[in-house]
Parts: structure tokens; sequence; C-alpha cells
């Protein structure tokens, strides 16, 4: 039977944060015989020990569990690469900024793939003073309505979530070249750059 977490990966990760055996010991709660009994491989951390373990050293209990540490080396982000996932059962919004991997009621959701805005999805911008004033002409009833509207530039994400009694219009302060985004209950995602 193979070992769930190795000493060694313990051991790396421990010495990455410049904890001495005893450190990591008294962080835990534990004795530094158990830290030393886990890199040499003479013993396991209990269960319950999983998710400690990983926050004292600084990891996902994904990356503890299979070895390989990530390091985020990405110090900034670009904020046009933004995702948006929906949960087709609660309405749940997720908006990262790059795909990634979300889950709501027990599902997986899939990433929402943009289509430009067209025909009964056509997006209108009017420029009022400093603000993007959006609107389209769209259905708001509780079966078939726009969700959101957001508006993505280079440095920032302005978002407005819709409910079926509103109108399908929102107001954003004008922060430069970007995109703005509708989302249709039924339709899907729809785009227009601005």
């Amino acid at each position: 039977m193979s070992a769930y977490i190795t000493g060694s990966t313990i051991k790396m990760l421990r010495e990455r944060k410049k904890y001495s055996q005893k450190q990591l010991a008294e962080l835990l709660i534990v004795s530094d015989k158990s830290v030393s009994k886990w890199e040499t491989g003479k013993g396991l951390p209990d269960i319950s020990l999983i998710e400690p373990l990983a926050k004292t050293l600084g990891v996902s209990v994904a990356e503890l569990l299979s070895g390989k540490y990530i390091e985020n080396r990405n110090q900034s982000s670009n904020m046009l690469r933004s995702c948006f996932y929906v949960c087709p059962i609660c309405g749940n919004v997720i908006h990262s900024v790059g795909s990634g991997a979300f889950s709501c009621c027990g599902i997986t959701l899939p990433m929402l793939e943009a289509e430009p805005a067209a025909a009964e999805h056509e997006i209108q911008i009017d420029k009022i003073e400093a603000d993007y004033y959006v609107t389209m002409r769209h259905p708001m009833r509780r079966e078939h309505y726009i969700s959101f509207f957001a508006y993505i530039t280079l440095g920032g994400t302005q978002f407005l979530k819709l409910y079926p009694e509103q109108d399908a219009e929102a107001s954003f302060r004008m922060l430069g070249n970007g995109f703005i985004y509708a989302y249709c209950n039924r339709h899907g995602l729809f785009m227009t750059k601005v």
C-alpha cells in the first residue's frame, strides 16, 4: 500500500518554510518525534492533521498529497483574460482572471464561451458624461432574462447582477478600452468591445 503523503514531501515543504522539526511540531501540537517519523517514512500523519499540516506548510491539500508544489509566479494579472462560470442550479456567478476549476451545487461548472453580441442579444452602449450606459432589448421574465452585465478592462472589473423584475440596463464608470459582457440565462454569454 502506498503512502498518501511522502516523508520527502513533508521535509521539503518544512525546509522551504525554514521550520525545524520541533517548530513544525509545535505549530501542529504534536511531538517532534512524530514529525521525524513522518519524514523518515516510519509513520504517517493522522488524517485529521492533513488540512492543518497543509495550511502550516503553506500549500493546498492537493499539493501536499501529490508532492507537487505549485508556485504562483504571476505577480500581476491581465483582467482581459476574465472567465465566467454560472451554476445552472442556483444561478451563482463565479468570475476568475483566467480559467480554473470551479464547482457549485455538487457539479463542475463549465467556463462560459462569449459570443459577439448580435440580433436579439445586441448590447447597446451610450456614453453619458464619464459613464457607459448599457442596455439590451431583452425579456426580463423569470424564465428568460439577463443575469448580469460586466465591464472588463486591463485594470479592473465592474459587475452588476440583475434579476428578472429589473430592466436590462447598467451604468459603468468609464475606465478605458475593454469589453462589456451580458449573460442570458437561456442563450449564454455575449460580449462587445468598448
